[in-house]
């Protein structure tokens, strides 16, 4: 599906998304033209969906983070849904298969911030928590080349 350019391109702006198109041509062995083509064409096909900032919590004052599994109590997963997307603290949230339904991840400025979240979603399912000691594997693109 991708050749070995567009691993090239896609390892390299995994690393830095920001890079010049310059550079990055560059970096691949190709004039600016073609990485652009390149480029144009990955995000046509849905390769690239977008161009990511990553920012850092606890420079915004997020001291925690939680991982919180859900499962919806009977007939309140819409419900469920709807309270986790309207609750700007989850930042990601998975709906998987499994005794949960929904596994989340929240930024948070206090334990107390994580009662208060928690006890809005309480009538309507039951959730199990974890707090992230530590971000060990950071996102990072999926394997490009075979194995």
């Amino acid at each position: 599906m991708l050749d070995d350019i567009d691993q090239d391109i896609l390892t390299a702006l995994g690393a830095n998304a920001r890079m010049s198109l310059k550079d990055l041509a560059q970096q691949v062995g190709l004039s600016s033209p073609s990485v652009a083509e390149r480029l144009r064409r990955l995000e046509e096909r849905d390769v690239i969906r977008a161009y990511t900032l990553t920012l850092n919590p606890k420079a915004l004052g997020y001291q925690f983070q939680a991982i919180v599994r859900i499962r919806p109590l009977p007939g309140q997963l819409q419900a469920v849904q709807k309270l986790i997307e309207n609750t700007p603290e989850f930042c990601e949230c998975d709906k998987v298969t499994g005794e949960d339904c929904f596994i989340a991840r929240l930024f948070l400025q206090s334990l107390e911030q994580l009662d208060g979240i928690l006890d809005r979603i309480a009538a309507k399912a039951e959730t199990n928590t974890s707090i992230v000691k530590a971000h060990t594997i950071p996102r990072r693109l999926p394997p490009l080349r075979s194995a």
